[in-house]
């Protein structure tokens, strides 16, 4: 399907992209790593398992531990003042250990044949997606201020099984943010609480500090406590008055006989002092705050002048996840109804079809266990019978 803007009254898709027809036509290979061979390669395929082959199918990737980088371009639109939906569906059906599933958006002006990352990468509006890499399995939500890239305080989940899930992302203008994963918000927020974008609205007064004569020691020793005269002479262990000499000891041969030691009833521990309320406590001082001369509201967080690229530049080092049914509007209803289509209705039959594959799998594992079994046994009473034939001989 091609990446089309379709204005309407009241909404407009950006892109739509299923990975049907002459997909290549519209996708950009980057030659980013190309040089050293770090470059993975790209298919479009329904995978493994899947409800519907051509319908299922989108983009995978192909080699392990590689670098991927491949987008499609869109007409460019601005978010400013308008509600921003973005919504994809990954699958990792290579059953992911550690590497990338997420999108970003560039500008139009991105060179597409060199996009790339690392430390000199082109830089991004957003970035959107799963990211898994052993324990560490989150959704990553950044957004590029000012020229420096924000990740979302909060720490949004992500799935990491074989099968297919919808990651959608919506923005509004009114400064406020939701993360949902299969239509079930996951995180939802406010841009200005939930990103360190702008420095802090309040801070502790710089011209102020804790009195010196301030008393903030809760507890403190007891000035009238005192040690018990005698206290420390008490031993931690006494001989043990009920011994008695063994009948079997002989003091030539075993030497005097001593009684052994046991705890001393009347021994107390180490002496301490007795704690009381400090009567001169003033509480935990505060520091007063001030409002922050430096903090200045910005109603364009996460509001950009051009969208107009779409990529997948990650890394993984077991390849086979594959990216399908893409949406950036700013219209809930034609999310939902693309979403429905390509993902919603084939859910069920895609974990039968992932159920029958694994069934299948078992059966086939189980089977040639069983052949190798039987190769044994012959092997064994081939031996037995070159043994017989040894014999009459």
């Amino acid at each position: 399907m091609l990446a089309v803007a379709l204005a309407g009254t009241t909404a407009t898709v950006y892109l739509k992209e299923d990975f049907s027809g002459d997909w290549e036509s519209r996708w950009v290979v980057s030659d980013w790593k190309k040089d050293s061979g770090e470059a993975g390669a790209w298919e479009v395929t329904a995978g493994k398992f899947f409800a519907d082959e051509e319908a299922s199918k989108g983009l995978r990737t192909t080699e392990d531990a590689k670098f991927y980088a491949i987008s499609t371009k869109f007409p460019s639109f601005s978010n400013k003042d308008k509600t921003l939906i973005i919504q994809y569906v990954v699958k990792h059906e290579q059953g992911i250990d550690c590497g990338g599933g997420y999108m970003k958006l560039f500008p139009s002006t991105v060179d597409q044949q060199k996009l790339h990352g690392g430390a000199d990468e082109d830089v991004y509006n957003i970035m959107f997606g799963p990211d898994i890499c052993g324990y560490d399995k989150k959704t990553h939500v950044i957004f590029n201020y000012k020229g420096e890239n924000h990740l979302v305080k909060k720490k949004p989940k992500c799935e990491s099984d074989s099968l297919s899930h919808l990651y959608k992302l919506v923005v509004t203008p009114d400064g406020k943010y939701s993360v949902a994963i299969d239509d079930t918000e996951v995180q939802s927020g406010e841009l200005r609480e939930d990103w360190d974008f702008l420095p802090p609205k309040v801070i502790k007064d710089p011209a102020l500090s804790k009195p010196s004569d301030w008393v903030d020691e809760k507890m403190i020793d007891d000035p009238e406590d005192k040690k018990p005269e005698g206290y420390d002479e008490i031993a931690k262990e006494i001989s043990d008055p009920e011994a008695t000499v063994p009948d079997d000891w002989d003091e030539e041969d075993d030497g005097a006989w001593e009684p052994p030691n046991v705890p001393n009833p009347e021994y107390k521990g180490e002496w301490k002092v007795k704690r009381i309320e400090n009567p001169d406590y003033k509480g935990e001082w505060v520091h007063p705050e001030i409002d922050n001369p430096e903090y200045k509201d910005d109603a364009t967080i996460a509001q950009y002048p051009d969208f107009g690229v779409l990529a997948f530049e990650v890394w993984q080092v077991k390849s086979g996840t594959i990216f399908d049914s893409i949406m950036i509007t700013d219209d809930e209803a034609e999310a939902k109804a693309f979403s429905t289509a390509t993902y919603s209705s084939m859910v069920e039959a895609e974990k039968k079809a992932k159920d029958g594959a694994d069934e299948a799998k078992k059966t086939a594992e189980a089977e040639a266990e069983k052949e190798d079994t039987d190769d044994d046994v012959d092997d064994d009473d081939d031996d037995d019978d070159k043994e017989e034939e040894k014999d009459e001989l």
